[in-house]
C-alpha cells in the first residue's frame, strides 16, 4: 500500500478504501473477512462490561459508531442479553418513533450511526455516551456528545472514547490533534476529508 501512496492523486480511493478496512479491523474482524466470526471482538467485550455496570445504575447510554456494520453486532449483543435498545442509522424508518422509544424510558440504550445522529437530537435523557470509533473529523464526535449536553441537562455526561491499542486508530486521534483547526475547516466548506491528507500523513498511518 505503501507505494500507492507515491501517486495520491491517481490512488486516493484505494487508499482510503484500505484504511477504512484497517479501522474495521481495529473494530471487528470479521467485518472485513466473515471467517473470523468466531474470533471475539475486544471492544465489544470492553463496552458491554462498562455497559452493564452504567444500567445497573440506571443511567442510559448513547452509544455511536461510524459503521452500521458493528452498531448492528453491537445490537445482536443486545438481543442475546435481552437489553431493549433503541437504532438510529441513515436508512431507518420511522425516525420519530425510533427516538421517541429512547426519550420515553422503553429503552435504556441508543444506539447511533455517527452521521444519523449529529444533528437536530436532543437526548439528554442520556448520562453517557460511547464513542466506539474515533472519526476522521473530532468536530463530527463532538457534536454527536453534544446530543446529550443540550439544555435540560441536569447530570453530569461520562464520555468514553474507545480506541483499541497498537491500532490505525491510535494513529487516527494523534492526526486528529495535529490536524485539528484545519480538518475543521475543510469540513465546514464542505470538502472531503481526502484534501487534509498528504502523502507523508498516509505514510505515519500506516507506519
Amino acid at each position: 500500500m505503501l507505494r500507492l501512496v507515491d501517486d495520491m492523486d491517481k490512488n486516493r480511493f484505494t487508499i482510503f478504501q484500505s484504511l477504512t478496512l484497517l479501522r474495521m479491523l481495529a473494530l471487528d474482524a470479521s467485518l472485513v473477512d466473515p471467517e473470523y466470526s468466531d474470533v471475539p471482538s475486544a471492544k465489544l467485550d470492553v463496552l458491554f462490561e462498562q455497559l452493564e455496570d452504567v444500567l445497573a445504575e440506571g443511567h442510559r447510554a448513547l452509544i455511536f459508531s461510524q459503521f452500521t456494520s458493528f452498531l448492528k453486532k453491537a445490537a445482536d449483543r443486545l438481543d442475546a442479553a435481552g437489553v431493549p435498545y433503541a437504532y438510529l442509522d441513515g436508512s431507518t424508518r420511522k425516525r420519530a418513533e425510533v427516538i421517541d422509544s429512547f426519550k420515553s424510558g422503553q429503552a435504556p440504550v441508543f444506539l447511533i450511526s455517527l452521521k444519523a445522529g449529529g444533528f437536530g437530537l436532543n437526548l439528554t435523557e442520556a448520562d453517557y455516551c460511547f464513542l466506539l470509533d474515533p472519526w476522521w473529523n473530532p468536530a463530527a464526535e463532538s457534536q454527536a456528545v453534544d446530543r446529550a449536553h443540550r439544555i435540560g441537562q441536569t447530570r453530569n455526561v461520562m464520555v468514553y472514547r474507545m480506541v483499541a491499542k497498537d491500532t490505525i486508530e491510535e494513529k487516527v486521534v494523534a492526526l486528529q490533534d495535529s490536524k485539528r483547526q484545519l480538518i475543521s475547516s475543510v469540513m465546514d466548506e464542505g470538502a472531503g476529508f481526502g484534501k487534509v491528507l498528504n502523502a507523508d500523513d498516509i505514510r505515519e498511518l500506516l507506519r
